[in-house]
């Protein structure tokens, strides 16, 4: 059974509980319709407040998870994982809770109804009362729920983080948001009770207390140590965010709200809080480690640019999909697209640990469209080939090429790079070896027949001389017989005849396994007989237009079980799952391969990287990922 107060009055009603707000904005929204905003101005900054609060954390959360901005500056180099993630999935319940309340003081007490918009008075007012009053009852009420019964019962849920965040800082059940609400309000009710009050200090104190929270709570410390060592005192009255993250690993000492001056007379200063953070603030630029694996994406479309991290942490922790909320979003986005094409360099995107190796995702800031461009393609491969020097250089051991950047028509799969440079140290891979592996592995062992798009490409190639081996028959659409004849050539003597040339989407109209290489229209999909299984490997997935067939994801594995700090999905998989390719270079580094995996696939290794990939813990995810259209 929870304790007393633990849990949130609310906590049952999901995202439904913003509807608790709903009086306040529709009275708000009445009052602007009817314009006398004026007459009840009290509702109309009780939202507002609400409103920047929420983007102030927002921003805060976003410039923490800027890893290409802050990774130098990290204090924890440890990455949020989904289980922090879905812990602070609530983190805003205490400013609903607040903003509750704030609406029922004003009830009981009209006079903070009619507040001035400015009195001097009132900042120095709250300014007092926060020193004398807030911090030092914080601090006891603080230090008093580090007590056993009620840290076990209350404040372990605000230390179970492993990694401080903004949203962090909102993590803490019910009853401690009561007493950090009536801390926060203290002063600005006392202000008020005095005739001192006023707008302005309502305004300038929340914010200027959210953004000293999110700032103690950020993991990036952002204050220069030197300012510290120019103006000694001011150690004593603002809290860098090393000095809380000390507090949140060792828990016994830092117990300050925002000035360390009171654990320095109650004798609760970390004595390695300076020293640490100098080391930190001095080293900046020399913090980060460099990875052993990158993977090497590119951006899909303007939509899905929005499913990352640093703009919505929660949204990029779940599989992609197109939401209503981000539909205001997208002239933004297409506007950082434009200036992405313009001045953007490849950027770190996310990172993970497996077996304490560094894996980072970088991103090449093209998306999608722009790779069919002829005009854009040599600034393309540049950037992918700058990604690749600086990878060698940083001492990484394995790059992966992601969909369209190993693309065939572009650097002919990555073979560009490596004939260039002989001398790379970093091994460069494509991954196809394991997609095609696991689009194999896929098929049923039964199966006599597939219909294959995108035959002549590398991975189609590979799939068709593999399953003629398997005796197979491979039906293999394309206009080009000189291709067709290549690969048949390519195959045993005694199993060419399993490779069939086709040149039209009806020669599979009896055919249930098709495996989609190139985009396919729904007319094409009209083809195929009820209850056919469409295996893919284009990029982008083809829509589901059939619903009496199936739709198979993507090629991609699960990463195994012992991966730490992943707390953001690869665009539409599942959490913890990656694409094939990604997943194929994650193999090559845990082999400890030495060689390139570029261009024209070796149809002799797919059994063999598909064996290793299993011996390293990755699992297939085909059997629990089929889409049916609806």
């Amino acid at each position: 059974m929870a304790a007393f107060l633990s849990a949130w009055p609310w906590e049952n009603l999901g995202s439904y509980k913003y509807l608790l707000l709903g009086p306040l904005f529709g009275k708000v929204f009445h009052s602007m319709i009817r314009e006398d905003i004026q007459k009840d101005s009290w509702y109309f900054h009780v939202v507002m407040i609400y409103l920047v609060r929420c983007l102030i954390y927002q921003l805060w959360s976003s410039y923490s998870n800027m890893l290409f901005l802050t990774r130098n500056r990290r204090i924890l180099q440890k990455g949020v994982d989904f289980n922090q993630i879905d812990k602070e999935w609530h983190w805003d319940n205490f400013l609903i809770l607040q903003t509750l309340l704030a609406s029922i003081g004003c009830y009981i007490f009209p006079f903070l109804q009619t507040l001035p918009l400015w009195d001097p008075r009132g900042l120095i007012t709250v300014l007092i009362l926060h020193i004398g009053v807030s911090e030092p009852l914080y601090y006891w009420v603080h230090r008093f729920f580090h007590k056993n019964y009620l840290f076990t019962n209350y404040h372990s849920l605000h230390h179970s983080a492993p990694v401080p965040q903004p949203f962090t800082a909102g993590n803490a059940t019910f009853l401690e948001h009561l007493v950090l609400s009536f801390i926060i309000g203290l002063p600005l009710f006392g202000a008020s009770l005095l005739g001192y009050g006023s707008i302005s200090s309502v305004y300038g104190y929340v914010f200027v207390f959210d953004f000293l929270r999110c700032l103690g709570h950020s993991n990036v410390e952002v204050v220069p140590h030197k300012m510290f060592e120019t103006m000694p005192f001011l150690k004593y009255v603002l809290c860098t965010p090393t000095y809380s993250s000390l507090h949140h690993t060792e828990k016994g000492t830092n117990f300050c709200l925002f000035m360390p001056l009171f654990d320095a007379l109650w004798n609760t200063l970390n004595s390695s809080s300076w020293e640490l953070h100098k080391r930190i603030s001095t080293n900046a630029g020399k913090n980060s480690k460099a990875p052993d694996f990158v993977f090497l994406a590119h951006v899909v479309d303007v939509t899905s640019s929005i499913h990352v991290p640093f703009v919505f942490r929660s949204v990029g922790s779940l599989p992609y999909t197109t939401k209503i909320f981000m539909l205001p979003m997208l002239p933004g986005a297409f506007l950082v697209m434009l200036v992405m094409w313009l001045c953007s360099k490849t950027f770190l995107l996310s990172f993970y640990k497996l077996r304490n190796q560094l894996h980072q995702t970088w991103i090449v800031p093209r998306h999608g469209f722009q790779y069919f461009l002829p005009f854009a393609t040599e600034g393309i491969n540049k950037q992918i080939e700058q990604a690749i020097l600086r990878a060698d250089k940083l001492g990484v051991k394995v790059i992966s090429l992601a969909a369209l950047n190993k693309n065939e028509a572009l650097n002919g799969g990555g073979t560009l790079f490596v004939n260039k440079h002989p001398n790379l140290k970093v091994r460069v891979v494509h991954g196809n070896t394991l997609t095609a592996a696991v689009i194999l592995n896929e098929i049923p062992k039964d199966v006599k027949e597939v219909f294959l798009t995108g035959a002549t490409s590398k991975l189609g190639r590979a799939i068709a001389l593999y399953l003629c081996r398997r005796k197979v028959r491979v039906l293999m659409l394309t206009l080009s017989t000189e291709r067709f004849q290549n690969i048949q050539k390519e195959a045993p003597a005694d199993c060419q005849s399993y490779l069939v040339q086709v040149t039209k989407y009806n020669a599979a109209q009896n055919c249930k396994t098709w495996i989609v290489g190139k985009w396919t229209t729904p007319r094409e999909q009209g083809w195929a007989p009820a209850g056919t299984h469409f295996h893919q490997f284009v990029v982008p997935p083809i829509l589901p237009f059939r619903r009496d067939c199936t739709y198979g994801d993507l090629a991609a594995m699960r990463l195994p079980e012992d991966v730490e700090g992943l707390g953001s999905c690869e665009y539409t998989m599942e959490r913890g799952v990656v694409h094939a390719c990604h997943a194929g270079g994650v193999v090559h580094l845990l082999e400890s391969w030495t060689h390139h995996e570029v261009g024209a696939l070796d149809v002799d290794r797919i059994d063999l990287v598909w064996n290793a990939a299993l011996k390293h813990g990755l699992k297939p995810v085909s059997s629990s990922k089929v889409i049916n259209a609806q």
